[in-house]
């Protein structure tokens, strides 16, 4: 006699865990895969010779001089990084409400170009275009009767981007989310011959609370009010949509969201809405809450870190700037 236990149809189960039992399993059908080449490493850089000084609030970041950067970029050619941006520490003496220090072709970002360029001539070198680390006034814009002016400011933006052209630049990152100032540029780079320049567009620049690191390091805070007549309000999503499509139009090469984390439906947004390569600033606050939390023992830095990265890749983002460039390609390399 048959045993009815075998007559009787068993339900179907789903067991999506047969592909999670092992390390090597996980890894076969991983869908989203962080790598050295999505990272661009952002570096302070400070006039003088042998300095390196920590920012308070970032630990692990620096400001160094062109010397010491110089070696600091023989660990991150090394490590397998291929690509960093550049922001400068202007002092006070240097600076002025028309960020006229921003386009001196001897001025610290072009000396720092050349030099890199000579020593590292396969390095990726990205500049930061904007007046706020130039600027008396902390602003991203020539200041008058407390107004940011827009085209004024513009035409030193251009001036700006021609000098680390000239210097070597690979790239520029206009940073300011001034109105046109991509066309503007691109029109000028074109003119003047660096055809091969391109433009990452801070295309869709939030008014953070996020980015009070950054400013510390380069000690570029407004000397008053905010900059929200000029960077966008945070409860926004199709502006940022917007201000893509106006970007690419005028000539960006790479569009970008910044922040990351708070931003990362923005991001999918745009990988949605563009072929162009979208990048990603998992910015200096984003940094710091991460190193605030494992310095008291509350999280795995690096496996927070990874997931942190992973998550922004996850979202659409080609590219990432993010301090933990260097952690992250040691840890990808299995160097602890």
């Amino acid at each position: 006699m048959a045993d009815a236990a075998s007559d009787v149809e068993l339900p179907l189960v789903h067991r999506p865990r047969r592909l999670r039992r092992t390390e090597g399993l996980r890894r076969l059908v991983r869908e989203t895969r962080l790598t050295v080449d999505d990272l661009i490493y952002p570096l302070f850089v400070m006039e003088g010779t042998g300095q390196r000084q920590e920012v308070a609030s970032m630990p692990g970041c620096f400001r160094y001089s062109l010397d010491l950067l110089l070696e600091e970029l023989q660990e991150v050619v090394g490590l397998g990084l291929g690509a960093i941006a550049l922001f400068p520490l202007i002092p006070d003496a240097q600076k002025d409400n028309a960020g006229t220090e921003s386009y001196n072709p001897t001025g610290l970002i072009p000396q720092t170009v050349r030099a890199i360029k000579q020593a590292f001539p396969q390095l990726l070198v990205i500049t930061d275009v904007a007046l706020d680390p130039y600027s008396s006034m902390g602003h991203d814009g020539i200041v008058e009767d407390g107004e940011i002016l827009n085209d004024e400011t513009v035409a030193v933006l251009v001036k700006q981007a021609l000098a680390h052209a000239e210097a070597g630049a690979d790239m520029v990152a206009p940073s300011d989310m001034m109105d046109g100032r991509i066309g503007a540029i691109r029109q000028a780079l074109d003119a003047e011959g660096w055809i091969n320049v391109g433009i990452l567009a801070y295309s869709a620049k939030y008014a953070s609370a996020y980015y009070g690191p950054f400013r510390d390091a380069l000690e570029s805070a407004p000397k008053f009010g905010d900059k929200k007549t000029y960077q966008m309000d945070p409860a926004n999503a199709a502006e940022a949509l917007k201000e893509v499509d106006l970007d690419i139009a005028e000539g960006a090469d790479i569009v970008m969201v910044k922040p990351a984390l708070a931003y990362l439906d923005i991001i999918c947004r745009i990988r949605q809405h563009t072929n162009l390569p979208v990048a990603a600033y998992n910015v200096s606050g984003e940094y710091a809450m991460v190193k605030a939390a494992a310095a008291q023992g509350w999280i795995d830095e690096k496996t927070v870190m990874l997931e942190t990265l992973t998550s922004i890749k996850r979202a659409g983002a080609d590219v990432i700037l993010t301090y933990f460039a260097k952690d992250a390609a040691k840890a990808m390399s299995g160097e602890r």
